[in-house]
């Protein structure tokens, strides 16, 4: 089964979730996700592209970030296994972004080579916790 990532799950794999990274905008309030929209749009004009992806399945957690440069070619793909012995913290922050209004959700993990931080799009406190849990339970079941 291929996932929008390019994930390939392996047999008796099922996915828990996929994550699309939000690469452009900076926090989850409207000025801040037009102007992301905004740098999303010209960099496509100019042929550039980036994406992101964090993929949990019942087995194990995996980072894709995608480079694609001239429209149409792939200048760089990464991909992450996130090793559960390496993750000393994992959860996830709300931060105030236009006021009080717009709270912006993160989920972060951090091992002992890099701390990995991820803003959830239009995630609410419930989702936040689930994205969270899932997170943990897949590299809890793997240590």
């Amino acid at each position: 089964m291929a996932l929008k990532s390019g994930v390939l799950l392996s047999e008796g794999e099922t996915l828990v979730m996929e994550i699309e990274a939000e690469l452009w905008a900076l926090s989850s309030n409207p000025i801040a996700r037009a102007f992301g929209d905004l740098a999303r749009i010209l960099s496509a004009i100019v042929g550039f592209k980036q994406k992101g992806f964090l993929v949990i399945t019942n087995k194990r957690v995996v980072e894709v970030k995608e480079v694609i440069n001239c429209w149409c070619i792939t200048t760089g793909r990464t991909i992450k296994y996130v090793l559960p012995s390496s993750i000393k913290e994992v959860g996830y922050t709300r931060n105030a972004t236009c006021g009080f209004f717009c709270p912006a959700y993160r989920l972060y993990y951090e091992s002992f080579t890099q701390v990995t931080d991820i803003l959830l799009k239009d995630a609410d406190e419930s989702e936040a916790l689930r994205i969270t849990d899932a997170f943990y339970n897949a590299i809890k079941g793997n240590k």
